[in-house]
C-alpha cells in the first residue's frame, strides 16, 4: 500500500462499522487518514471525535456526513478524494437499513434496497476507478450471500452477471415486491437474502473485469462474511446465537483481510468468512425466517394487511431514511 493512505468506511457511527473505524484507525500510520462516514452530522461528529481520543488510535480520523442513497454523493466523495489525495486505499461499504421480523417487509424494501443494493453498486463504481493499487474494496455481506440461498428459478438473474444485469436483477425484485407478484416468482419473503446476493454478485461481476491487473498489483475486490454479531436486531431473527461475537471481535477477520500482506487469488472477487471461501454456488433457502414473515392468505373483503411480510398492495413513494451501520444480521 502507499506510504500515506487514505481509508473511508460506511456506515460508521456505530456497530461493526465503528470497529472497523477503530480497528483501521489503530493499524494505521499518523500519516494515514480514517475516514468515519454516516448520514446524521451529529453522530458522525461524535463518534470521529470518540475515536479520535482512543489510547490505540494512531492515524487520523475525520467525520464525513454521506447519505449512500443518495448516489450523486458517492460519487462527488470519490472525485474529492482522488483530486485530494490521488485515490483511496481502503473501502468498507457496510452501511445497511435495520428491519425487524415485525416490520412489514414490502414497507420497508425501497429503504432496505437503496441502502443494500443500489448504494452498493455506485460504490464499487465510484470508488472502484480510483483505488489506488494495493488498495482494498471490500463490501460487507453475510454467508446468506450465497447463490443456493435462492430459489433455483432465480439463480440465472445473478449467475455471470455483469454489474448492469445485476442491477436489473435487483429492480426486477422490487418491481415484483410492489406488484404482489415476488413470492410467485420464488422470491423469498426475507429481504436480507436476495439482498445479500446481489451484493456478492455484484462485486463478482465487478472483481471479474479487474482481476488480472488488480492481481499484478495487490489489489483486492471482495465481499466479507464478518459472521453474526450480537445485538438486539440479530437475535430478532436467529434462535442460536451461541456463536454471535461483538464487533470489535467480527471486525477482527475484515481488518486481517485489509492488513494481509500479499493478496490470495483465490479469495480475490469472492465472498470471505474468517479468511475462507464460502463457495458461490452453496447454500439453501432459509426457512426459519420466512416463516416468522408469512402472511395470512389475504381477503379482498378485508382492509390490506399492514403486518410483517409481502403488503396485499403495491407501496409507492417509500420513505429513504434510517441507513445505519451493520447491527449483526451475518450469520
Amino acid at each position: 500500500m502507499n506510504a500515506s493512505r487514505i481509508a473511508l468506511v460506511t456506515g460508521a457511527n456505530q456497530g461493526l462499522g465503528r470497529a472497523l473505524v477503530e480497528g483501521l484507525a489503530a493499524r494505521m500510520n499518523a500519516d494515514d487518514l480514517v475516514l468515519l462516514t454516516g448520514r446524521s452530522r451529529r453522530r458522525v461528529g461524535e463518534a470521529a471525535h470518540e475515536v479520535g481520543r482512543l489510547p490505540g488510535t494512531r492515524a487520523r480520523v475525520e467525520g464525513r456526513v454521506l447519505d449512500v442513497t443518495d448516489t450523486d454523493a458517492i460519487a462527488r466523495l470519490a472525485g474529492e478524494l482522488r483530486a485530494r489525495h490521488g485515490g483511496v486505499d481502503v473501502v468498507v461499504s457496510n452501511a445497511v437499513a435495520r428491519l425487524s421480523p415485525e416490520e412489514s417487509q414490502a414497507e420497508r424494501a425501497d429503504e432496505f434496497i437503496d441502502v443494500s443494493d443500489t448504494a452498493t453498486h455506485a460504490i464499487l463504481r465510484a470508488f472502484g476507478p480510483v483505488l489506488r493499487p494495493g488498495g482494498r474494496l471490500l463490501v460487507v455481506a453475510s454467508s446468506l450471500g450465497t447463490l443456493g440461498h435462492l430459489d433455483t428459478r432465480l439463480h440465472h438473474l445473478f449467475d455471470g452477471a455483469s454489474l448492469d444485469q445485476v442491477e436489473y436483477a435487483v429492480e426486477s425484485w422490487r418491481s415484483a415486491i410492489h406488484s404482489r407478484t415476488a413470492q410467485e416468482a420464488g422470491w423469498p419473503l426475507w429481504l436480507n437474502v436476495p439482498s445479500k446476493v446481489a451484493q456478492v454478485a455484484a462485486v463478482r461481476a465487478v472483481a471479474a473485469e479487474r482481476r488480472a491487473r488488480d492481481l499484478a498489483d495487490g489489489t483486492l475486490i471482495a465481499a466479507v462474511c464478518p459472521g453474526m454479531v450480537d445485538t438486539a436486531t440479530s437475535r430478532a431473527w436467529f434462535s442460536d446465537h451461541s456463536r454471535a461475537q461483538t464487533p470489535a471481535r467480527a471486525a477482527e477477520a475484515v481488518l486481517d483481510l485489509v492488513f494481509a500482506e500479499h493478496v490470495d487469488p483465490a479469495l480475490y472477487g469472492e465472498l470471505v468468512r474468517f479468511g475462507k471461501v464460502l463457495p458461490w454456488h452453496d447454500g439453501t433457502p432459509p426457512v426459519e425466517q420466512d416463516r416468522m414473515l408469512t402472511p395470512s392468505p389475504p381477503d379482498p373483503l378485508k382492509t390490506p394487511s399492514r403486518r410483517a411480510g409481502l403488503q396485499t398492495r403495491p407501496v409507492e413513494g417509500m420513505a429513504r431514511s434510517g441507513h445505519t451501520a451493520h447491527q449483526g444480521v451475518h450469520p
